[in-house]
C-alpha cells in the first residue's frame, strides 16, 4: 500500500471517525483500512486516533497531521487536473460549507441542478451554524452571512438579507400590533439560540438602538421557532430568508420595518481567485446567477 493511499484512507477515516464508515467511502474493506492505517502509524512512531469500541477519534498528533494530509492531497489533485484537462472540464469532489437552514432552502436546490449539469462531480455539503475554517477543514466554497473579516479568501457577493421581527396575523389580531421597540417588549417572544443567544435585539441604521428582551419561549431549532410563530401563539425574529415563502402567502408578516438595522450581505467565499479550477469555477457562475435571481435575497444594501 503506497503512501498516497495511506494518506487517503487516514483522510476518509477521520471526516467518517470510523474504521468501517471510512472503508465504506473508499471502497475497500475493513481491515484493508485497517492494515492502513496501522502501516501509516508504524512509519510515523505515532498513533494518529484513540480507538473504542463505538467510535474513532483523532489524538492531537493526528490532528495536526490531518491538515498537513489534506494539503497533500489537494494539491496532488490540483497538479492531475492541470494534466488531465479538469482545469477546463469539471471533476471530482466539491466540498461546500454553508449555514443550515441557507443550505437547506437554498444551497441543496443548487448543488443537485449542478450534478445533473456535471455528472462527473460529486459533491459533500456540510451544514452548521459556526463559521469553519476552510483551509483547515479541506473545503472548496463557504457561504458566509454578514460582515468578513479580513482574510486572503476571494468573495463573491450574491445578495442580502433582513433581520426582520414576524408574526401571523392571527397573533396581531389578538395581542395587537407592535409599533414602538416599547412596545416590542411585552409581547410573546420566540427565540432560538442556533441565531443568536443574547438578550439583547439591535435595531436602528443611523442610529443604534438596543432593546433588551425576555423570551417566553427558547429553542435550538430555527425551523421550530418559525413553526411556532407561524402558529400565532407569539412572534420571532429571524432572517428574511428564512420566512421567505411565509411573508409571500401571508402566513408571517414583519413589524417595525423602519427600525430594522442594515442588511447582512452574502458572499461564496473560496480560496484560488481568478485561477480556480474547473469544478469552483463552473459553481461559483451557477450559484451566483441562481442567487443573484431570487427576489428573498435581493435586498438592497
Amino acid at each position: 500500500m503506497d503512501r498516497l493511499q495511506t494518506l487517503e484512507i487516514f483522510v476518509a477515516v477521520a471526516d467518517a471517525e470510523s474504521f468501517t464508515a471510512g472503508a465504506r467511502v473508499l471502497g475497500m474493506s475493513a481491515p484493508s483500512v485497517t492494515r492502513g492505517i496501522n502501516a501509516l502509524e508504524s512509519h510515523l512512531g505515532a498513533r494518529l486516533f484513540t480507538r473504542t469500541t463505538r467510535r474513532v477519534r483523532l489524538t492531537d498528533i493526528g490532528t495536526r497531521y490531518l491538515e498537513d494530509a489534506r494539503r497533500i492531497l489537494a494539491e496532488l489533485q490540483a497538479a492531475d487536473d492541470g494534466v488531465s484537462g479538469a482545469a477546463t472540464r469539471p471533476t471530482g469532489l466539491l466540498r461546500i460549507t454553508c449555514p443550515t437552514e441557507f443550505g437547506r432552502i437554498h444551497v441543496m436546490p443548487l448543488v443537485m441542478e449542478y450534478l445533473d449539469t456535471y455528472p462527473d462531480m460529486r459533491a459533500d455539503i456540510v451544514m452548521v451554524d459556526r463559521v469553519v475554517n476552510m483551509i483547515e477543514e479541506g473545503f472548496d466554497i463557504a457561504v458566509r452571512i454578514g460582515a468578513l473579516p479580513s482574510s486572503g479568501l476571494t468573495a463573491l457577493r450574491v445578495g442580502s438579507v433582513r433581520r426582520v421581527v414576524c408574526g401571523a396575523p392571527d397573533y396581531f389580531a389578538r395581542y395587537g400590533t407592535p409599533i414602538t421597540l416599547e412596545a416590542l417588549a411585552t409581547q410573546r417572544i420566540i427565540t432560538t439560540t442556533t441565531l443568536n443567544n443574547s438578550k439583547e435585539w439591535r435595531f436602528g441604521s443611523e442610529r443604534e438602538q438596543t432593546i433588551r428582551i425576555r423570551p417566553r419561549l427558547t429553542v435550538s431549532s430555527i425551523a421550530a421557532c418559525i413553526e411556532a410563530a407561524r402558529t400565532g401563539w407569539g412572534i420571532t425574529r429571524v432572517l428574511s430568508y428564512q420566512v421567505g415563502e411565509d411573508l409571500e402567502a401571508g402566513r408571517l408578516q414583519t413589524v417595525l420595518e423602519s427600525l430594522e438595522p442594515p442588511p447582512l450581505p452574502i458572499h461564496l467565499l473560496h480560496s484560488e481567485g481568478r485561477g480556480a479550477v474547473a469544478k469552483v469555477r463552473t459553481f461559483l457562475d451557477l450559484a451566483a446567477k441562481r442567487l443573484r435571481d431570487t427576489a428573498v435575497l435581493d435586498t438592497p444594501g
